[in-house]
């Protein structure tokens, strides 16, 4: 059985699953970065959701990907994990 890892350098080499890959990177790492804010304090998305007052169905749509987040939502998860929302354009790498 192939590592996730493996499966993905494989379908790498197609140039359309690239192209897709890449489109939803910006998604992927906003989820990315809500899940590891929150496990970093050892939140549950219950006990986030508390503090935030955003429902905990909700929050669990941001996480699977179901639900994208609105600016305010984003500041008011980081406000309820006690940090700052960060957001930045960086230059395309080239291949």
């Amino acid at each position: 059985m192939k590592t996730f890892e493996e499966y993905k350098k494989q379908q790498m080499q197609a140039p359309e699953f690239v192209k897709e890959y890449e489109a939803i990177q910006p998604e992927m790492d906003v989820i990315r970065a809500i899940v590891n804010a929150r496990t970093s304090q050892n939140l549950t998305q219950n006990e986030l959701a508390k503090r935030t007052g955003i429902n905990q169905a909700d929050i669990s749509k941001l996480e699977n990907g179901t639900r994208n987040p609105s600016i305010n939502l984003l500041k008011r998860l980081a406000e309820g994990m006690g940090m700052s929302l960060k957001i930045e354009f960086v230059p395309k790498q080239k291949i």
